[in-house]
């Protein structure tokens, strides 16, 4: 099965996660480099985590609404997600926060399917 799912809308995807999995925190990079979770003061390196489910979003009249949501597990069980932009906008963020996502280990998890 795909790592990669498709849905009518971002939004739609967030407001299950957060309904049916709990998953409202979002992994963000600091200005020093360092990937934290909303809400927790841990540092994280990509060992440390887990895409456990990705979701593509192709904007359909505007390619600057490209993204993809992953949905990350920590190596304490919580969750939490990146939305990163792709294509034509894919340079909002850092080479070191594209590398630091490249880096992270990826697996299907399938009950956060939503299709």
């Amino acid at each position: 099965m795909s790592n990669t799912a498709t849905m009518a809308s971002l939004s739609q995807v967030m407001t299950r996660l957060a309904k049916e999995k709990g998953i409202h925190r979002e992994f963000r990079m600091n200005q020093n480099g360092e990937m934290t979770l909303q809400d927790n003061n841990y540092n994280y390196q990509p060992h440390d985590l887990v895409i456990i489910k990705t979701y593509r979003f192709e904007g359909a009249s505007d390619p600057a609404d490209n993204v993809i949501l992953y949905i990350i597990s920590d190596q304490f069980n919580n969750k939490g997600y990146i939305i990163d932009a792709y294509g034509v906008d894919s340079n909002n963020y850092s080479e070191e926060h594209n590398h630091f996502i490249r880096e992270i280990p990826m697996e299907d998890h399938e009950e956060y399917e939503l299709l």
